[in-house]
């Protein structure tokens, strides 16, 4: 398998993470989508990350799909997403917190690095904010009810500290990074991972 991407992209790092995580063999092809398109269009031609090349050259898009996927390629006791209720249903609700929380960094980032400043939309560059802000939040609330341990990965907690460090880097501007302690010590614990140093943002 290859993992197309940079991992500057939180949806990529993600994936990558839990590849390691999950011992599966797989190569990493580092491409952007902006500098690397006519390369990256004869891989996907809809230039999207990540894309993940199957062993039978198909590939597979959206990190939520890749990962259903990957799971199915390893025993149960190996899997990142637990089986049974009610233990799904708590990590599949961290997810989706941590999912919002990168969607709306991005469009931010975007917005703001993309679009020339004449042109941008005050209105939704703050409607943004707002669900950025509120999916913090929500993901504060999660880590300081589930308390997460660094040698016990699951996606939840995996994706949202991708998630927090993809919003420190890139918009830390829209957030008051003070205000969601158990975030910040989460992501620093997280990073110091192997996994998580194997892949790092850059």
């Amino acid at each position: 398998m290859q993992l197309i991407g940079m991992l500057d992209s939180p949806y990529v790092r993600r994936v990558a993470i839990s590849l390691h995580l999950l011992e599966l063999p797989w190569q990493h092809l580092p491409l952007s989508v902006f500098r690397n398109m006519p390369e990256f269009r004869q891989i996907n031609p809809v230039i999207k990350v990540p894309t993940l090349v199957c062993d039978d050259g198909e590939t597979l898009m959206d990190s939520s799909l890749i990962l259903d996927y990957l799971e199915r390629l390893v025993p149960a006791e190996r899997r990142l997403l637990p089986e049974a209720l009610p233990a799904r249903q708590h990590v599949l609700h961290g997810v989706g917190l941590a999912l919002a929380a990168m969607e709306k960094a991005v469009q931010a980032y975007y917005e703001c690095q993309l679009r020339p400043a004449a042109a941008r939309h005050a209105p939704w560059l703050e409607r943004v904010a707002e669900q950025l802000n509120a999916a913090c939040l929500l993901m504060e609330s999660y880590l300081q009810r589930h308390a997460p341990q660094a040698e016990q990965l699951d996606q939840a907690t995996l994706s949202i500290a991708v998630a927090w460090r993809f919003i420190i880097e890139r918009t830390p501007e829209l957030v008051a990074i003070d205000s969601y302690p158990a975030l910040h010590a989460w992501s620093a614990q997280a990073e110091q991972q192997p996994a998580f140093r194997a892949y790092p943002f850059e």
